[in-house]
């Protein structure tokens, strides 16, 4: 029960590129600091909802999971900042 209010909050939640490395990084991470990066440079907006991101990649299921921990470790590195409204 915990996991899934986390969940539900988590995908309301906001995600900002702060550094835009992708060193020591997976293919996923990497993916993710692409889509940041071309966002903010296409758009001009510095952070991106989490749940568009999970839409855009069409992700479900354990891709979803491994998605959202992909930007946990970001964050835990210091390449992203996640922003919890």
């Amino acid at each position: 029960m915990r996991r899934a209010k986390s969940e539900r909050r988590f995908n309301r939640s906001f995600v900002v590129l702060v550094r835009s490395t992708t060193w020591r990084c997976g293919r996923l991470e990497r993916l993710i600091v692409s889509y940041l990066r071309g966002r903010t440079w296409k758009l001009g907006k510095p952070q991106i909802s989490i749940k568009e991101m999970l839409q855009n990649f069409k992700l479900k299921g354990k891709r979803k999971n491994e998605f959202l921990d992909a930007i946990r470790r970001l964050e835990r590195r210091n390449i992203v900042r996640i922003l919890t409204f």
